[in-house]
């Protein structure tokens, strides 16, 4: 039997349940949703989690799509899933956890008699790192965002390599390779010797249908790659990025951009304008360095040097 939480399930078997990870302010259970697929066959364990933040949707329609199409019959191993991390940000549709003003990917590896967020954190690492791969759902909540994968453990790690691996399986088209902060479950996974990534589904606040569907055939392709599943992966080139220029607005107003998100952009070449109320200009930014631009708010009013966007400059394929 594979147990997580309540759910429990033997060879061949799935099941879903709850996993207690405290008590809300009015002393009800605080309980996440967990799932266990337990295959006919044996092989690697996968753990996937979403919405650490709780305001990041996209992983949790991606579970919602996943779960119901895993038949344990076909698997061999075993995948094992949260599906919403933080639960009192999800209960508020906010980034961090209320309870304790945290950004819950921040709290790894947790501590179990710590504050909301570490318990929780702690609660989903023991499960976590019970796996061989790890994929943590996410989403830029505030930004419009390409679909990325971000490998936060280092170059430097012994586990490099392997993440680079997984993010290739997963198959967003582009990777993120830069060494993430301190708390990160794909930075304190791989301490562990766990392949783990953050698939960034996309950005802004709500589903976006499209961001879902990568992310719902990155965990197929992960599932058949790593031989959970039969059937021939897609291992395609991926654009890999490591650097990036940050730009801000010089004034306050209303921006415009010239690109979309994806586009090859030169040194030089202009990437938005900011105009008054009345589409009048006020200033024009340009790139620092040709590349990839890669991110940008969501919402076109800005103050004086407010963040507007983000153009990846160390750019490659692997």
């Amino acid at each position: 039997m594979t147990t997580l939480g309540t759910a429990s399930a033997a060879p061949g078997e799935m099941d879903t349940g709850r996993l207690r990870v405290g008590e809300t302010r009015d002393g009800s259970p605080a309980e996440l949703p967990v799932a266990v697929i337990n295959g006919a066959a044996s092989g690697k364990t996968l753990y996937v989690q979403a919405a650490s933040d709780g305001d990041e949707l996209n992983g949790v329609g991606v579970v919602q799509r996943v779960v119901p199409r895993l038949d344990p019959a076909e698997i061999a191993g075993t995948v094992l899933v949260v599906g919403i991390v933080n639960y009192h940000g999800f209960q508020v549709a906010e980034h961090r956890n209320p309870i304790d003003d945290t950004k819950m990917n921040r709290a790894y590896p947790g501590d179990e008699s710590g504050t909301s967020s570490e318990r929780i954190a702690a609660a989903t690492f023991e499960a976590a790192t019970r796996a061989d791969l790890i994929l943590d759902l996410h989403q830029g909540s505030t930004s419009r965002m390409i679909n990325e994968v971000r490998v936060r453990c280092g170059k430097r790690h012994r586990a490099h390599s392997k993440c680079l691996e997984l993010a290739k399986a997963f198959g967003a088209g582009y990777v993120l390779d830069q060494k993430g902060p301190d708390g990160q479950l794909a930075r304190a996974a791989p301490d562990e010797g766990i392949p783990t990534v953050d698939p960034e589904l996309g950005g802004s606040v709500g589903w976006d249908e499209e961001s879902v569907r990568v992310g719902v055939e990155g965990v197929f392709n992960v599932l058949r790659h790593y031989g959970f599943l039969d059937g021939q992966a897609d291992f395609d080139p991926q654009v890999r990025a490591s650097g990036f220029d940050q730009f801000g607005s010089p004034v306050g107003g209303l921006v415009r951009y010239e690109h979309e998100l994806g586009d090859r952009v030169s040194a030089g070449e202009t990437l938005f304008r900011v105009t008054d109320t009345f589409g009048r200009r006020k200033a024009e930014v340009t790139a620092d360095s040709s590349g990839i631009f890669w991110r940008s708010r969501r919402l076109p009013q800005v103050a004086t040097g407010e963040y507007v966007c983000s153009v990846a400059t160390d750019v490659d394929e692997y």
